[in-house]
């Protein structure tokens, strides 16, 4: 029996009215079942964080809070972002609970995990990671570009569990960790293995999500993949470099082929290379050009030390 363990469970949602009355009742019984077993403390609880929903969704938190002393909420100012709202939630229950589980509002992560999740906890494990395990029900698309994407990753040197979005636990010698890692572009899937604990895997079957739209199209799935490469890696400009003394080999070939037809006396017609060489040189160049300034972008932001959230209210303030 573990029952001095207090678990918090990190849920953070925008826009979910339509799927968080399941999530509330799916995630409470299995609070309840973990109290009834002995595997956690009587005062374990989750935290909802409503990353600047514009439907019912702080309504219906602060609601079920006020009727459910097991629930609590945190409502930020606007929307920061999915990583941002599990910092706040991570970071708000860091110096109280001795375990925290993240887990997204949709349901299509397994809740019955969460009781593995507690069990290798108990056995010792600082990080617990929740690998989904198969992508049987992604489209083709979806499939194949999340295995380049952890392959281009794995090549850039950048530590990844494949398979595994946000759906972990981490004990709380490692959140106290990971508030360390203050940059303002975040990647918490890759800093995570940073950390170094010591760290296990529970696979579970990824479920359609329960109600409502995805939070992540292709837009924004693109812009998350960008933005975890550049956080984590320097290789883009390495490459552009790379790029860039290839084409003055190819350069160099070109002016010696030149100089050797105009030794000869032939004639060298010219406008065609000319002109495919500005368009291949000039998009090079601002290609180049975008891979760098996405690097100084990163640098602007990093410098302002700009806070990453900001709570409006919480249900803990019972005056709200």
């Amino acid at each position: 029996m573990n029952e001095e363990t207090l678990l918090s469970i990190v849920v953070p949602c925008y826009n979910e009215e339509a799927v968080l009355p399941e999530t509330f009742k799916k995630l409470s019984e299995q609070l309840r079942d973990l109290k009834i077993s002995g595997k956690i403390d009587q005062s374990s609880f989750i935290v909802f964080v409503d990353d600047g929903s514009t439907d019912r969704t702080w309504a219906l938190i602060r609601e079920k809070a006020e009727t459910d002393a097991c629930i609590q909420g945190v409502k930020l100012s606007r929307n920061f972002g999915h990583q941002h709202a599990l910092i706040a939630g991570m970071e708000t229950v860091s110096n109280q609970a001795d375990c925290v589980i993240t887990i997204d509002a949709d349901l299509q992560d397994d809740v019955r995990a969460i009781h593995a999740l507690i069990d290798k906890y108990h056995e010792g494990f600082d990080v617990v990671y929740g690998v989904r395990k198969s992508r049987d029900q992604d489209s083709f698309f979806k499939r194949n570009s999340a295995l380049v994407f952890y392959k281009l990753m794995a090549k850039m040197g950048v530590k990844l569990v494949p398979n595994h979005a946000d759906f972990r636990l981490l004990s709380r010698r490692a959140v106290q960790a990971f508030k360390r890692y203050q940059e303002e572009n975040v990647f918490i899937r890759g800093i995570i293995p940073l950390l170094g604990f010591k760290s296990a895997k529970v696979y579970y079957d990824r479920r359609k999500r329960y109600a409502g739209t995805s939070k992540y199209p292709l837009k924004k799935m693109l812009a998350f993949a960008a933005d975890g490469i550049t956080s984590f890696s320097i290789v883009p400009i390495q490459l552009v470099m790379n790029i860039g003394f290839f084409f003055v080999l190819i350069g160099t070939g070109i002016a010696a082929y030149a100089l050797i037809n105009w030794l000869l006396g032939h004639t060298i017609s010219g406008w065609t290379s000319l002109i495919l060489s500005i368009w291949l040189i000039g998009g090079m160049q601002l290609i180049a050009i975008g891979v760098i300034g996405e690097y100084i972008g990163k640098i602007f932001t990093e410098t302002k030390k700009r806070p990453r959230y900001t709570i409006e209210i919480t249900t803990w303030n019972k005056n709200k």
